[in-house]
């Protein structure tokens, strides 16, 4: 008999086995997926909206799919979506007071891929509001908190499915990424955390057309990871942006014999003591896996910082401002203004009282909407050019010089607030301060994995590093996370979240 506690860290891949098997039934991982979550979310508050009923129902179903034998790749597996995701009929408030009542027209492309897979949704993951921060919090979902420290932040954008997944309130969850939104909540809650390369998994318009976006996997295991990857890439005929076909292998194989260049800064982060040491525990670990490590020396620097910032400022800004001024596809303007959806949004915020739509913002996205300045098209296209520098010097240090992949730390730290910037204002400049992640969604066709491996005695909270591969080789990714997952162990065996 397996603990129930057990269950809910059970992994995809070996709950479809003994799905399969009969030893276990979809309705009892989701019973017991439901009880933990009824239990820990009060302390931990990762979601939004939670489908239980709807979810148990979906379970059966799924369990005669399988007596039947045409059960599906997630057949009847508890998935939990992040709120930026748009699924029919479901509420998507994209963590504003502004959209709290915002109900999904359509389902996105990535969502039904999963659906579609067999994967139920049984709970919408919180998100900072508009996915603009890496802290999760908001002033309608309010602080989501680390599974492993609850004064800690689980990160974010997508921080409400790392939390999640580290309390074992889903077993497979989605992210997305624009600086780090999957890779940030992945280090902070010791999970799998995949950047695919800019268009392996098909988007929407807009974000189809951003090269530092991705939706992605969030899991526990790297064979998990896989199977959801596998899932959701691919082309898709109204994305003329869209990849090839691209299928990872399952189950994953180590990266035996692979020569890895290693940096602890990239040249200009300030990195602490313990994120150094745990990047020196995952070389010691990959060398006895087989894998060759070698320190390399990067030398960005701070102007990758400048560089995004800049994009950020011009291309989601101005994306936001759309949304907000009622033009946008994802939300209409009588929800994001309350009524006023034909004014802008300068002149929407020049009211008073609980019907200014600037009262209502974090003070995150009104610090970016009144103080940052506006970005030319110019200035914009200027910022291009320190990314071919850095993909020159990364090519020249690292995938020219025979390496098949770059090991470097997530974030620079753990002890970051779980409010973060709620009294203090923390814009998105000062906060990218301490995450390794953005740099490659500069270089947005490059794969990138977060793999945990440590647990920091200061905070209590997962350590994660980055493997960086070269432009369509995502596999080398999941290769080398595989030898640090089966040369170590599988991260959640030999840690758990001390919460009750």
């Amino acid at each position: 008999m397996v603990d129930v506690t057990d269950l809910c860290y059970l992994s995809a891949v070996d709950a479809v086995g003994m799905f399969r098997r009969r030893e276990l039934s979809p309705r009892e991982l989701m019973e017991a997926i439901i009880s933990r979550a009824e239990a820990v979310e009060p302390a931990i508050n990762a979601f939004t909206d939670t489908y239980f009923e709807e979810a148990l129902l979906a379970a059966d179903a799924a369990a005669d799919a399988y007596a039947k034998g045409v059960e599906r790749p997630l057949e009847g597996l508890p998935l939990a979506v992040k709120d930026e995701v748009h699924v029919k009929g479901q509420r998507a408030t994209e963590g504003s007071l502004l959209f709290a009542d915002q109900i999904a027209a359509d389902t996105d492309h990535f969502a039904q891929r999963l659906i579609d897979a067999g994967a139920v949704i049984h709970a919408r993951t919180t998100t900072p509001e508009f996915s603009m921060a890496v802290v999760t919090w908001s002033h309608l979902h309010g602080v989501t908190r680390n599974p492993w420290n609850l004064s800690i932040t689980c990160g974010g954008s997508s921080g409400g499915s790392g939390a999640s997944l580290a309390a074992g309130t889903c077993t497979l969850a989605t992210g997305s990424d624009i600086a780090g939104s999957i890779r940030i909540p992945a280090s902070l809650n010791g999970l799998m955390g995949f950047k695919p390369p800019w268009g392996r998994v098909a988007e929407s318009w807009p974000w189809n057309r951003d090269t530092y976006a991705a939706s992605g996997p969030l899991a526990r295991t790297v064979d998990d990871s896989a199977l959801l990857q596998n899932i959701v890439s691919g082309p898709l005929s109204s994305d003329m942006f869209s990849l090839p076909p691209y299928r990872l292998p399952e189950p994953v194989p180590p990266g035996r014999g692979m020569r890895v260049a290693v940096s602890a800064d990239l040249g200009y982060f300030d990195v602490s003591g313990e994120v150094t040491e745990a990047l020196a525990c995952a070389v010691s670990v990959l060398e006895a896996a087989g894998v060759a490590c070698v320190p390399v020396e990067i030398g960005w620097t701070d102007e990758a910082l400048t560089t995004a910032v800049t994009h950020l400022d011009f291309l989601s800004r101005s994306v936001l401002k759309s949304m907000l001024d009622g033009d946008g596809e994802n939300g209409d303007g009588e929800n994001a203004a309350n009524g006023d959806g034909g004014d802008s949004y300068s002149d929407r915020t020049k009211g008073s009282g609980d019907s200014n739509v600037a009262s209502k913002l974090t003070p995150y996205i009104r610090t970016w909407f009144e103080d940052r300045p506006e970005v030319t098209v110019e200035k914009w296209q200027q910022s291009w050019s320190y990314g071919e520098q850095m993909h020159a010097e990364l090519y020249d240090k690292v995938f020219g010089a025979g390496f098949d992949a770059l090991l470097c730390p997530t974030l620079t730290r753990t002890d970051i607030a779980a409010d973060l910037g709620r009294v203090e204002s923390s814009d998105l400049h000062n906060q990218l301060d301490f995450c390794m992640t953005y740099p490659f969604n500069i270089l947005g066709r490059l794969p990138v994995m977060n793999v945990p491996v440590a647990v920091a005695a200061s905070t209590g909270v997962p350590i994660g590093m980055q493997i960086v591969g070269p432009v369509h080789a995502d596999a080398t990714c999941y290769r080398l996370a595989a030898s640090l997952e089966s040369e170590s162990g599988c991260f959640f065996e030999r840690h758990r979240p001390a919460l009750n």
